[in-house]
């Protein structure tokens, strides 16, 4: 599904899933059993995500960084394969995620086509600003902006409201890309344009919200977001 996406001015992007491979992490660390890291990958995520969206509903939040490790926790005993060194060398390589192929790429793009770029994550600002040095991205990025500044998680609006306070942009002038399907419908329901980064050949969400555009990789979006004329 695509459709020319016009009178746009900004691209904000979702950090992990979205520009860096969150797999990246278990795959790297030598302290993981190559056939268990599959699962430590997915199960390591699910339970991250559910800490975000669990504190938000209770109203008892702690920092991604805190939130990342509590949920290693978790899978790391829920796998048998609890030790601190383990804990805390996945720890380290998870703020040196790799970045998807296409993504600098992409980011160069963007921003000689005249648009502004700026992540918009659940990650903390120390956590954000390492993955964007690590995967050399600083120089295509205008903006990196943390939930964390707001104290809530995605896919509370304030997180995206936020996002238009920092860039002084309407919903409409922005065009948001996400890995993540409910983060994806959250931004779209919210009144941003949304590209759907289907990395992951997920079906779609019986959500409020529809994304203009599915795309499997980022590299599609030169060809779908038109710049504004000067």
């Amino acid at each position: 599904m695509k459709r020319q996406i016009q009178g746009v001015k900004a691209c904000v992007f979702d950090a992990y899933g979205t520009l860096f491979d969150f797999s990246s992490a278990a795959h790297r660390c030598s302290s993981v059993p190559e056939e268990k890291r599959d699962g430590l990958t997915a199960l390591w995520r699910d339970k991250q995500l559910q800490y975000t969206w669990l504190r938000t509903l209770q109203g008892r939040y702690i920092d991604f960084w805190q939130i990342t490790g509590d949920a290693l926790d978790y899978a790391l005993e829920s796998l048998g394969l609890f030790d601190p060194k383990v804990h805390s060398d996945l720890m380290d390589l998870y703020l040196n995620l790799s970045a998807f192929p296409e993504v600098l790429g992409t980011l160069r793009q963007l921003r000689e086509a005249g648009f502004v770029t700026a992540i918009l994550s659940n990650g903390t600002p120390q956590m954000l600003n390492a993955a964007v040095t690590n995967a050399g991205l600083d120089s295509v990025l205008d903006f990196v902006l943390s939930a964390d500044d707001v104290k809530v998680y995605k896919t509370h609006p304030r997180v995206y409201e936020y996002a238009l306070e920092q860039l002084d942009l309407r919903p409409e002038q922005v065009s948001f890309q996400s890995s993540n399907s409910w983060d994806a419908y959250a931004a779209s329901d919210f009144g941003m344009h949304v590209v759907w980064c289907n990395r992951y050949e997920q079906k779609p969400e019986h959500l409020p919200g529809s994304p203009d555009a599915v795309v499997r990789s980022l590299d599609q979006l030169i060809d779908i977001i038109e710049p504004i004329p000067d």
